[in-house]
């Protein structure tokens, strides 16, 4: 099971959803399917995007957990 640490990130540099998609040039509504767990599959460069904005690694945002 892969979790989404989007939300735990976004706290952590205390930026906003909507500030995120500005900055990154994707939806609000992608990113809150991916905030929320609900995403299928994601684009590397979506996440080297999403990366860079948020100055964090892969790692930060996407966990394995097994079940």
């Amino acid at each position: 099971m892969i979790i989404i640490n989007l939300d735990v990130m976004l706290a952590k540099r205390k930026m906003s959803l909507t500030e995120l998609s500005e900055k990154v040039g994707i939806t609000m509504a992608n990113l809150s399917i991916l905030k929320k767990g609900k995403a299928r599959a994601i684009r590397f460069s979506t996440l080297e995007a999403i990366c860079r904005v948020l100055d964090c690694q892969p790692g930060d945002i996407l966990e394995y957990k097994s079940e």
